[in-house]
Order: C-alpha cells, then structure tokens, then sequence
C-alpha cells in the first residue's frame, strides 16, 4: 500500500473517533475513549508519526479527565491576521484568524481557518507546564477531523484532549506551531504529556 493510503485511512479513523466523541454525552466518558482510539493508532497504525523502533512499547500519557477545562464558547470577533507557515513537505501553509475564543480565567486563543484546499478550523496551544511539548500542542485541527464540535459560530473547547503534533514524536514531520495568539500563561496539566522517545 501507498504511504498516502495510509495516510487516508489514518484520517479516517481519527475523523470516525471524534464523531464517536461527539456522539458521546459524557465529556469523561468520552475522553476514555479517545485515549483509548488515540493510543492505537500511535502504537500501531502504519501512518503513525511514532517512529518504528519505539512503537511496539509506546503508549502515550494522558491526564486524567477534569471538568474545569472544558468550555463551549462563541468564537469573539478579532483583528484579521495571516500566518503563512513554511513547511518542507507541504510547501507554505496559510491562516487567516478568524477570532479568539475566552477560556474562563486562563485567557483567550486565536481561531485559525486552514486557507487552502478544503480549509478547516485551527486552535494550537502553548502552556506554561514543563510537561507539555515544548513547541506546544493541537486543540482542533478539522481538516484532519480533530473535531469536538460546538455550536454555529462556537467552539467546544476541551483541554482534556490537547495533543501533540506529529513533529513531537518525529523530525520527519514538520508541523504549524502555535503563535504569539495561542499562548496561556497558565500551565495546563490536563491533556496528553510529553515523552521523549529514545
């Protein structure tokens, strides 16, 4: 097979497991689920970023589920702004911000709009805690089906399920990190946790 298939079926099932998250009525029960789907794929499908040699004993680390981190926000008007991310692989990438979304007390983060070929929305993070990647973490990424849903013209928002790029596990991979927008200075201690590999 195609490494491209691979990469098509990889989208497949992240896309079915967020609609399975969606459908699910308990935040933690799906959150579970998540881990559970996330950690397959990671340790096992052949379109994963984990490296060969590391995947037969992989399994990432995630917090345990806590309410306090989840909102469901309308996305706030915000002063257009473009980002065009080189990339070594897929040329340079463009966003456009389309608003901020406010997390309670922890601040606020800017909503991105793939603009290319299929768009799609776009909300990385950068938080203050040790163990969170250093070049941060994906909270939606729709063109690749990381999807909590929401609302028209709001967002769930759920810390619980940030996770790493693929660039985390992998140099093979390039991916957009977040900017100056995308930032808490708060450290977030709920979602997936960096290991090093190797």
């Amino acid at each position: 097979m195609h490494y491209s298939w691979h990469v098509l079926d990889w989208r497949r099932h992240v896309a079915a497991l967020y609609a399975e998250v969606r459908a699910t009525p308990d935040p933690a029960a799906a959150h579970a689920r998540w881990i559970e789907g996330r950690a397959e794929l990671l340790a096992a499908h052949p379109a994963t970023p984990v490296p060969a040699e590391h995947r037969s004993s992989f399994s990432p680390v995630v917090a345990p589920y806590d309410p306090d981190w989840r909102f469901e926000v309308p996305v706030q008007a915000a002063e257009p702004e473009r980002r065009e991310v080189p990339t070594a692989t897929d040329g340079v990438v463009p966003f456009e911000r389309i608003g901020r979304v406010t997390l309670g007390d922890l601040g606020s983060l800017d909503v991105w709009w793939l603009d290319s070929y299929g768009g799609g929305v776009f909300v990385p993070l950068k938080d203050a805690s040790p163990s969170s990647y250093g070049g941060g973490r994906y909270l939606l990424d729709t063109v690749k089906g990381a999807d909590l849903g929401g609302g028209t013209e709001a967002l769930v928002i759920d810390l619980n399920f940030a996770f790493q790029p693929s660039c985390a596990y992998s140099s093979d991979w390039v991916c957009p990190l977040p900017g100056p927008g995308n930032r808490l200075d708060v450290p977030v201690e709920v979602g997936e946790r960096y290991v090093a590999l190797g």
